[in-house]
């Protein structure tokens, strides 16, 4: 079958939403190890921070006798959480942060907002939630959460909401899940949909979350999301379908190189409805490259208020999996 034919990708009106439900798996609130500066090896789960001080989260550290400081702190936590379904994700609240943070779930990267200097952003005002991919939770044992912030002026820290890990809402049983770090860049060139193009100077943004919320505050306009994953034999020669959850306001996707939007679908509908809508693109998997690096490349168009791929599910899977998952949820 040629790798260039493709079935019609269009846009699939779901509804789906990433928040947080109403099941608590284990409350955060109360003591939390902390100390002042950060080193990369704080990140670790194994590190020993028994000699660390500890505060209360969520209250500002200037009122917990760290009066005056600004710059860097870290703050650990280690918890066990006993089970939950395999068909869902964690997720993270962390309330408000002042001013920005970079958090790590048993020592990998699940987001981030505002930035650190010497590009200071801050998100003092973004309630903070998370999503922990289910892969990365130890069950029955201790999972160690590492928050990394940066505070400019005043007040700092973890300082107020309901800090706690939730489940999250059933998720489809996805192959390949994207959630997490992509390479990101404002502007609009036609080569960055090329698999061949170098990304590597690009920055990283979590998905799905508001750029906004990741440094790139009032920013409207094009940008452009890039990411590689590994595709299997056996989904190359399938039919094939990526989601790429909400994006806000219109988007064109390219999986290496090929189109396989449907920007004409988005622009019939009402301006301010689109960036509600799931994307779901339906393809043949000829057009992956099995076994070996697979690049998918989505041009954004934002025009006002917050932008970019905003809000989960985001992953790709067999499409018989795909409509079996969504004839259950009837």
């Amino acid at each position: 079958m040629c790798r260039r034919w493709l079935i019609l990708g269009c846009l699939l009106v779901l509804s789906f939403t990433s928040k947080a439900g109403d099941t608590r798996i284990a409350s955060l609130r109360g003591s939390w190890k902390f100390a002042l500066g950060f080193k990369n090896e704080w990140i670790k789960p194994e590190y020993n921070d028994a000699d660390w001080d500890e505060v209360f989260v969520p209250k500002n550290w200037e009122d917990q006798g760290f009066y005056g400081y600004d710059g860097y702190a870290c703050y650990r936590k280690k918890v066990v959480i006993k089970d939950f379904p395999e068909d869902r994700d964690l997720i993270l609240s962390l309330g408000r942060i002042d001013d920005c943070d970079e958090v790590y779930f048993n020592g990998k990267l699940v987001g981030f907002s505002g930035t650190f200097p010497p590009d200071f952003s801050t998100a003092y005002n973004v309630y903070r939630k998370y999503v922990i991919p289910s892969e990365y939770v130890n069950i029955g044992r201790y999972n160690t959460i590492v928050v990394k912030v940066y505070d400019g002026e005043r007040e700092g820290g973890i300082v107020d909401g309901d800090i706690a890990l939730f489940l999250g809402e059933q998720k489809p049983p996805f192959e390949i899940n994207l959630s997490g770090m992509w390479q990101f860049k404002v502007g609009d060139k036609a080569d960055y949909k090329k698999p061949t193009f170098d990304d590597s100077r690009w920055n990283k943004l979590y998905v799905p979350k508001y750029w906004e919320e990741q440094g790139y505050k009032d920013y409207d306009g094009f940008a452009w999301y890039r990411k590689t994953f590994v595709a299997s034999e056996g989904l190359a020669n399938d039919r094939v379908v990526i989601v790429l959850g909400k994006i806000d306001d219109q988007d064109e996707v390219y999986l290496n190189g090929t189109y396989i939007g449907t920007p004409k679908t988005l622009i019939s509908m009402d301006a301010g409805t689109r960036y509600n809508q799931l994307r779901v693109y339906y393809i043949d998997g000829s057009l992956l490259i099995p076994n070996k690096e697979n690049t998918l490349a989505v041009r954004v168009y934002d025009s006002g208020g917050g932008g970019g791929i905003y809000e989960g599910p985001v992953g790709i899977m067999k499409q018989k999996a795909f409509v079996q998952f969504w004839r259950n949820k009837k």
